[in-house]
């Protein structure tokens, strides 16, 4: 089938198997491994990318599913050299071990932001309910979001 949707600003059309999912696309079609497969039931939340701005975890979509779509990755949250403030969130505040988890955080804490520029460390809990790290125990990924919410907050003011 053929499939068309904007990956990073960059709008694309290819023919996919109807029966491949969302994730498999983004990694093995545009090449973006930033995105990256965990268990594939939708429980780590490593796969979690924006879709229209909403965080989805793309192992629980078929690519089809996606056709006219907006979509970001990790690989679109930096603009040129310059990281978003959320990766220099979870830069700053030590926000990553592995790594693995990183991108799916990043996306779903990107989420979150767009719909509260100033959330509690509970709301930022919750949030991450669909995330899982294995490394660490959540406090410094936390502190990593309300870095980059301040920070938000302070650009939007200037």
């Amino acid at each position: 089938m053929l499939l068309n949707l904007t990956i990073n600003g960059e709008q694309r059309s290819d023919n996919v198997d109807p029966r491949m999912l969302l994730v498999h696309y983004i990694r093995d079609i545009a090449n973006l491994t930033g995105t990256h497969v965990g268990c594939e039931t939708s429980i780590c939340g490593a796969c979690t990318v924006l879709i229209n701005g909403s965080a989805v975890k793309s192992c629980t979509i078929l690519a089809v599913q996606a056709d006219g779509t907006k979509i970001t990755t990790i690989e679109g949250m930096a603009e040129g050299d310059r990281l978003h403030p959320l990766q220099e969130g979870f830069w700053e505040e030590h926000g990553l071990q592995c790594g693995y988890c990183t991108p799916g955080m990043i996306m779903t804490a990107a989420d979150l932001l767009a719909r509260n520029s100033n959330p509690t460390e509970a709301e930022i809990r919750e949030a991450l309910e669909g995330n899982l790290c294995r490394c660490t125990g959540y406090q410094h990924i936390v502190k990593a979001i309300q870095f980059a919410a301040a920070k938000m907050r302070t650009s939007k003011a200037a």
